[in-house]
């Protein structure tokens, strides 16, 4: 019997909510880290399960997707509001432009609609300037091993060759717990100084760095797998065992 393959365009939330039903209905995971996971009610997540082993992953798509909204706006409003924007109210931004569309053309839209409609045209909004904020110098920890600083300083220390100098230093006493020499910044140079460090003071409470990636993971987010698996935020192997010894990390900035 032939059977005939469906293909599911899904979003990025439908994905992951499919990921979690999936395991679910297959007793990997229970209900209630699954509730937990999606930011759902453990009724939803219920009926979720239910609709994925009847149905599966159309069960997840909304229903309205192919349906065209009861407040769409037609063509000639959109091709309307554009011309305005790009002649009589020109040097508008969109949310005040919104406003003089209720106002003074008797066109009344939502803020995100004109946002919409005109970001689809390829209009930028005005922006509004920033005020410069004076930059504020962090105070100094009080006692030493509260907090220690990691950097790296790429410089020709032994002559011609450029090395990166990988350091520790106290935040509070300014006194160097480590030091270490290599070609480039990398994630050894920063283990052999937490090393020297830990060996010769003992483990701080906190480190001060930049965002390197060695230090903080550039994903940003937890994956659903990580969140299952009971992860609070995503690690790099510096991170992972600066954790496992209880060391907060602090990114500059």
């Amino acid at each position: 019997m032939n059977t005939r393959e469906e293909t599911y365009h899904m979003t990025e939330k439908e994905m992951a909510r499919l990921k979690v039903a999936e395991r679910l209905v297959e007793g990997e995971v229970t209900i209630k880290d699954a509730a937990e996971v999606l930011k759902l009610s453990t009724r939803q997540v219920i009926r979720i399960k239910k609709g994925v082993r009847l149905n599966g992953p159309k069960a997840l798509i909304h229903g309205n997707r192919k349906r065209k909204p009861k407040n769409a706006v037609d063509g000639k409003t959109k091709d309307l509001v554009v011309e305005l924007k790009t002649g009589e109210y020109s040097g508008t931004n969109f949310s005040h432009f919104a406003e003089l569309l209720a106002e003074r053309e008797g066109i009344t839209l939502s803020q995100p609609t004109v946002h919409r409609i005109l970001r689809s045209a390829g209009i930028v909004s005005p922006r509004k300037k920033k005020k410069v904020r004076a930059h504020r110098y962090r105070k100094r920890k009080d006692c030493p091993g509260m907090m220690v600083q990691l950097d790296a300083s790429p410089y020709r220390w032994l002559g011609d060759q450029e090395l990166s100098l990988h350091g520790a230093i106290d935040d509070a006493s300014s006194n160097i717990l480590g030091l270490y020499l290599c070609k480039e910044e990398t994630l050894e140079g920063y283990f052999e100084v937490a090393g020297q460090m830990i060996g010769g003071s003992g483990i701080p409470i906190s480190t001060y760095s930049d965002k390197h990636t060695i230090f903080f993971s550039p994903k940003g987010k937890l994956t659903v797998d990580d969140q299952l698996e009971g992860k609070t935020e995503p690690y790099t192997q510096f991170s992972q065992a600066m954790s496992e010894l209880g060391v907060s990390m602090i990114p500059a900035g």
